[in-house]
């Protein structure tokens, strides 16, 4: 059998664990996919079991290097991508220290609470971000107060696919797009900030806890004799950095260019454009360095994307026999008209940086509503947000007038998809037919192996694009209801969460 050459990406979100390969044109040739630990959300807490993590993703590579093979194909190089935020600590034998916090758990929004107005504009013109209570170190300020043990084990302060990364190398690593989206680095120097800990009243002594910077696509390592027999990956392949998730979609997606706006509908809600890194940084919850060094992505982020369908789902199978999926809702939404009949949806289940406080909204509840109108409602919330989040970014940074990349569920379902070029007034290009993430960081492993990554990016197919249709109108009237009472709930969650 004739063998080829093929590179591996990995994709760790909040969800599931993906591994995809791409030959060397960029084609995907397989993915392998499954679901990740979580464990119950407790007062707004979100953890994962890390070694629980590491077996799904050791799993997916295991099945996913099988199919290779049996196709002729054998990986050279590979990376990882994860969600960005949250904590993972190691100690010296780089062992989990305890549970990671997600970056959808809000229990150090007391922290952030804290700090004042000065401080947080001082800090977010040298990082490029706002503090909000699922960055790192602002946990590590929570674990300080509440887990000081936790903090004095812990040899090692890792991102998510800085822990898959881990595992396949032997060694810590940390790149500058995951680390900067987190708030810690500073965006001139390109070097952690030591203001970042100063602020939350941390030691200096704390920033030896974290890995030293890399490019996102330099090689950190090479997968060990332990990876390789855990992952079927062939020892002794070079392993890069990777880079944050929210980064490596738009790179997947060749949406990469000056002011080019993608739209990432997953458990988080990811809007992003692309602006100069040499610029002062855009006014939004966070700025992340692109592995190109003139540009980085000013972002909009929540955790209240798909998660908001994920979490309604599982609600309505509380009552059915059958069970509910997400797909389910979004085809009994189809059925309802714009606006949900009048019921409106703040989409806040999991919290959100911008809001502090903030839960799951529903307004306007009437008795003749079923879940059909509540589950129109929970999609036009969630493509609510996210144009209140697009607005904001086009208020700080150009955008390109041509489509919009989007990509996640909204793309993937074709009236979701109209739903946001009708409430965001602008036409989007559904982005298919691949894994943008895995597909992004496979691309940095295989520029790190000499190959010419640029065959990688293909022309946007225009019969993908949605414009804006006859439903504008009536969102344009919920586009207002809906600032209207976000505005008045501000103050009502700030005071609960007081």
């Amino acid at each position: 059998m004739t063998t080829n050459e093929c590179f591996i990406g990995i994709d760790v979100g909040l969800t599931s664990a993906k591994a995809a390969a791409f030959g060397t044109d960029g084609s995907e040739i397989l993915t392998v996919a499954m679901p990740n630990p979580r464990e119950a959300s407790r007062g707004g807490r979100q953890e994962i079991d890390m070694a629980a993590l590491w077996r799904v993703v050791a799993q997916v590579l295991r099945e996913l290097t099988a199919g290779l093979a049996a196709r002729g194909y054998v990986p050279s190089a590979v990376g990882a991508t994860g969600h960005g935020n949250g904590l993972y600590l190691v100690d010296d034998d780089l062992r989990p220290v305890r549970a990671a916090i997600a970056s959808n758990d809000n229990r150090a929004e007391s922290i952030v609470a804290r700090l004042d107005a000065a401080t947080i504009a001082r800090e977010h013109r040298v990082t490029g971000s706002m503090p909000w209570a699922g960055q790192p170190a602002v946990l590590l300020a929570w674990l300080a107060q509440n887990e000081p043990e936790s903090v004095d084990r812990a040899t090692w302060v890792l991102s998510c696919k800085d822990w898959i990364t881990t595992n396949l190398t032997g060694a810590p690593s940390a790149d500058l797009s995951d680390a900067s989206a987190c708030g810690l680095v500073d965006l001139e120097h390109r070097s952690y900030a030591p203001s970042t800990l100063d602020n939350l009243g941390l030691s200096r002594a704390l920033r030896e806890k974290f890995p030293p910077l890399s490019a996102s696509g330099d090689v950190v390592g090479a997968v060990t004799a332990s990876a390789a027999s855990s992952t079927g990956l062939p020892l002794g392949i070079p392993v890069v950095a990777g880079c944050m998730d929210c980064v490596a979609s738009p790179l997947g997606a060749g949406s990469t260019n000056p002011s080019d706006v993608t739209i990432i509908v997953g458990t988080w809600a990811i809007n992003s454009v692309v602006v100069p890194a040499d610029a002062a940084p855009p006014r939004v919850t966070l700025n992340a360095l692109l592995p190109d060094p003139r540009y980085m992505l000013a972002q909009e982020v929540a955790p209240t994307s798909a998660a908001s369908i994920e979490w309604f789902a599982s609600m309505m199978s509380s009552t059915s026999i059958d069970g509910l999926s997400p797909r389910d809702l979004l085809h009994a939404a189809s059925t309802v008209p714009a606006g949900a009949d009048g019921l409106l949806f703040l989409p806040f289940i999991n919290g959100a940086p911008d809001h502090l406080g903030a839960s799951g909204t529903f307004i306007g509840a009437q008795a003749h509503h079923g879940y059909r109108e509540f589950a129109r409602a929970v999609a036009e919330g969630i493509t609510q947000y996210h144009r209140v989040q697009l607005e904001k970014l086009q208020s700080t940074a150009a955008v390109t007038d041509a489509p919009w990349t989007l990509a996640g569920g909204g793309a993937k379902n074709p009236v979701w998809a109209q739903m946001f070029a009708d409430v965001i007034g602008h036409p989007v290009r559904r982005q298919l037919g691949t894994e943008l993430g895995a597909r992004g960081v496979a691309s940095l492993a295989a520029g790190a192996a000499g190959l010419d990554v640029s065959r990688w990016i293909s022309d946007p197919d225009p019969a993908l694009v949605v414009r804006p249709g006859t439903d504008r109108l009536s969102y344009l009237t919920q586009n207002r209801r809906f600032d209207a009472a976000l505005a008045a709930l501000d103050s009502v969650w700030t005071a609960a969460a007081s």
